[in-house]
């Protein structure tokens, strides 16, 4: 829990925790915002909201092709990894959108305009693409360094030409050794203990290109260890980083609470953690914190987590602590 900064070191900004996990993963952001939330106890959601508007943190395509918030000054090392359309544009294929002015098209729709929704591309796409095929040519934007996610806006996602949020197009590293080594120096920093085959699973990539990076970044020291009498608790939210980062859950959770955590169909609970262990999942309906231990946990263990969730989301949903 410590290299992935679950045992809250003080002072750390919203661009700081980003930066030492190397990418958080974010197509829920809700459930991202939460993962800020256990990682720091002074962050608030505005703090984070700010990061995002001031472009320290970007929303983008990242790791294994799933949205990630990456820090702005790691784009063109983790672009140049991750910058692969091929699956883009089957996915572009099935949903109908076809042609090859596709990157122009998709450009000429973002350049100039601020963020936009979905709904608005689609009216300034005038039919070459709608639904989920907007999204997919953003992506396509995307993998060319062409376009970003934006702030969100009454809960959707925006989406921005990067040149105008970022002040350039994202340019990739052109040494692809050099990004090797600084993506397996940044992930062995938050995943101690780990191996190739973990870097792989995270990253998306071969595993050759995996043991390449794990090579070239071996004179890494281990992250310093981190000493506290009682084990860590916290209430993790669902796609946290620490149930992300490596290629197996098995030393994390037992194998007769996996279905409790992953119940099928894409979906990954909100989860308890207590000393790196999953010993429960949680979940929120309005403004009640709801707590199911897989077995018992000691009294009031996980109060000051339940109230702090409280802390983080009162001013946006309503929730009084």
């Amino acid at each position: 829990m410590e290299p992935q900064l679950l045992h809250r070191p003080p002072g750390l900004t919203a661009g700081e925790i980003v930066g030492q996990l190397a990418a958080m993963q974010a197509q829920d952001v809700p459930s991202a915002l939460l993962a800020f939330r256990a990682r720091s106890a002074t962050l608030t959601r505005q703090d984070v909201e700010a990061a995002v508007t001031s472009r320290e943190i970007v929303r983008t395509w990242g790791p294994r092709g799933t949205l990630h918030f990456v820090h702005a000054d790691d784009l063109p090392w983790l672009h140049a990894l991750t910058g692969r359309a091929t699956n883009t544009l089957r996915r572009l294929h099935e949903e109908g959108v076809t042609g090859d002015d596709l990157l122009g098209l998709i450009a000429g729709a973002l350049e100039g305009q601020g963020p936009l929704t979905k709904a608005d591309l689609e009216e300034r796409l005038a039919g070459r693409a709608t639904g989920q095929g907007v999204v997919h040519l953003v992506g396509l934007a995307a993998h060319h360094g062409l376009a970003v996610l934006g702030p969100l806006r009454a809960g959707k996602p925006t989406y921005v030409h990067a040149a105008d949020w970022l002040g350039a197009p994202i340019t990739p590293e052109p040494d692809r050794d050099r990004a090797l080594k600084e993506l397996g120096i940044r992930y062995r920093r938050a995943h101690h203990p780990a191996e190739p085959e973990d870097l792989a699973a995270w990253s998306g990539l071969p595993l050759g290109e995996a043991r390449t990076a794990w090579r070239l970044s071996a004179d890494q020291p281990p992250p310093p260890a981190f000493a506290d009498e009682e084990p860590v608790a916290r209430l993790a939210p669902a796609f946290d980083e620490y149930l992300m980062g490596w290629r197996s859950r098995d030393p994390i959770l037992a194998a007769e609470h996996a279905r409790k955590v992953f119940p099928g169909g894409g979906i990954l609970r909100p989860v308890v953690l207590v000393g790196g262990v999953i010993r429960g999942v949680w979940g929120r309906k309005g403004a009640r914190v709801s707590v199911q231990p897989f077995d018992e946990l000691p009294d009031g263990l996980l109060d000051a987590e339940v109230a702090d969730v409280h802390r983080f989301l009162a001013p946006f949903s309503g929730m009084r602590p």
